[in-house]
């Protein structure tokens, strides 16, 4: 058994553990309430502005051409691929979570696919384990602005436009609620037609002064919106994935420090009976010595 300094030192130990994690916890927990607000803020503008392209979509499949390269639905042989991952870890399976979802996606292509990894625990994973990675990014904000996603978003439109990828899907963790965040995979690129989506009903827009100078300008805007409102979400669930990850071991660390401390109460104790059987039997075999 351990004794009672040792078991002293591993209860220092766990305590400044247990500090550490409760100011990880509290920093974490204001970094979410941020994230929360924005993700939320946002979502609405996101959904409108997905539903108005899916709309555009419906309307160039009906008259059967694009009004937009963007648009422009033609045989799938190259697949892309957007991954958000955090750059750090202590976010409990967050990053397993999302890895794996992106990891059985890859396995169920038919075509040749590249990856571009956003944060920096994907990234490792994926260059490690021999996965194609055309881009990487990282060093992303927790608060990030539009141009600080502008980068990931030029080279999916580029690489899309250019031929080198015929679908573009984005793979990103869905914020529910604190406790509940979801791994999710979407299509980005070519926008599906609203039927499509799942989405009944759309409206016929006019355009001026035409549709291609509008949608030059509005479609890549769009596409941008999209990518960013999918940060917004990973970061959200990144710090309440990190949150309740630090509640956790904070919790863990206390009940360890309970156990430690009953085991310490308990060396101390068999300590001290030692030392008064010592001190009796010195004590008694003094009265003897004397006696005789």
């Amino acid at each position: 058994m351990a004794t009672a300094r040792e078991i002293r030192r591993r209860i220092r130990g766990v305590r400044n553990t247990a500090q550490i994690a409760k100011a990880m916890e509290t920093v974490a927990a204001s970094k979410m309430r941020r994230a929360q607000q924005q993700t939320l803020a946002s979502r609405p503008y996101a959904e409108k502005a997905l539903a108005v392209l899916h709309s555009l979509a419906r309307q160039a499949h009906a008259g059967g051409g694009a009004l937009h390269p963007l648009l422009e639905q033609r045989e799938v042989k190259t697949v892309g691929l957007i991954v958000y991952t955090a750059d750090r870890g202590l976010c409990g399976a967050f990053n397993a979570n999302m890895i794996r979802k992106a990891v059985d996606f890859t396995k169920t292509q038919e075509y040749p696919y590249n990856l571009i990894a956003v944060g920096r625990k994907g990234r490792d994973f994926f260059m490690r384990y021999g996965f194609p990675v055309a881009a990487e990014f990282t060093g992303i904000p927790d608060r990030p602005a539009m141009p600080d996603l502008s980068p990931v978003a030029r080279v999916a439109i580029d690489d899309f436009l250019n031929g080198r990828w015929d679908a573009v899907y984005l793979a990103y963790t869905s914020f529910v609620n604190t406790l509940v965040q979801r791994p999710t995979i979407v299509r980005l690129l070519p926008l599906a037609p609203v039927w499509e989506s799942g989405t009944h009903g759309s409206v016929d827009y006019i355009y001026e002064p035409n549709p291609e100078a509008i949608l030059g300008q509005v479609l890549p805007r769009f596409t941008e919106l999209e990518i960013y409102q999918a940060m917004l979400e990973s970061i959200a669930s990144e710090q309440s994935a990190r949150m309740v990850a630090m509640r956790n071991a904070r919790e863990a660390a206390t009940d360890l420090i309970t156990e430690l401390t009953l085991s310490y109460n308990k060396a101390r104790q068999e300590a001290i009976t030692k030392e008064l059987l010592d001190i009796a039997g010195g004590a008694e075999a003094l009265a003897k010595a004397r006696g005789s």
